[in-house]
């Protein structure tokens, strides 16, 4: 994983869905009925790419920058909208929350997403990031990732992801 590509390079803890079965105007009645599992995932973000713009995918899109794993973990297995979810670089907890805060839970993003693109089987939902992420940090305490950083994301119930920056 590089991150040579920014010089803001950002985390974001996320928990991923995998869509099982695919659909167009899903409804949030039956939205879970679509869902495959759940997985960790980190959104890297290069924030000073993600802001050149007014379109952020620049900023979202380098290469291994949205690492998933190391498990998927079935969607009967898990309660998703309350699993514990946490952020740590080199050991210091950065973010520290729960699914049940989410602003939109798995069912409306699903019904939302599917009303504007048709899932398939196999498509990834990143579901947002809880507060803790640098670019929310005031300027003069905004300290962004280097390489040799070690980040561990881990979200209850679906396994701990570590990676260390090249």
């Amino acid at each position: 994983m590089s991150s040579e590509a920014t010089k803001a390079f950002d985390y974001e803890a996320e928990m991923v869905v995998v869509i099982g079965r695919g659909g167009r105007n899903i409804s949030e009645a039956d939205a879970l009925d679509h869902v495959l599992g759940y997985a960790v995932g980190q959104d890297f973000s290069g924030r000073d790419v993600q802001m050149a713009t007014s379109q952020w995918m620049m900023g979202k899109a380098g290469d291994g920058w949205g690492p998933v794993g190391p498990w998927l973990v079935g969607a009967d297995l898990v309660d998703a909208q309350n699993l514990d979810i946490e952020c740590r670089v080199n050991g210091e907890v950065r973010q520290s929350s729960n699914t049940s805060r989410m602003i939109f839970n798995v069912r409306q993003q699903i019904a939302f997403l599917s009303r504007h693109l048709t899932l398939q089987a196999g498509d990834v939902i990143f579901t947002g990031t809880p507060e803790g992420v640098i670019v929310g940090y005031p300027k003069e305490k905004q300290v962004w990732l280097k390489p040799g950083d070690r980040i561990t994301t881990t979200i209850q119930g679906l396994g701990v992801q570590e990676i260390r920056l090249a």
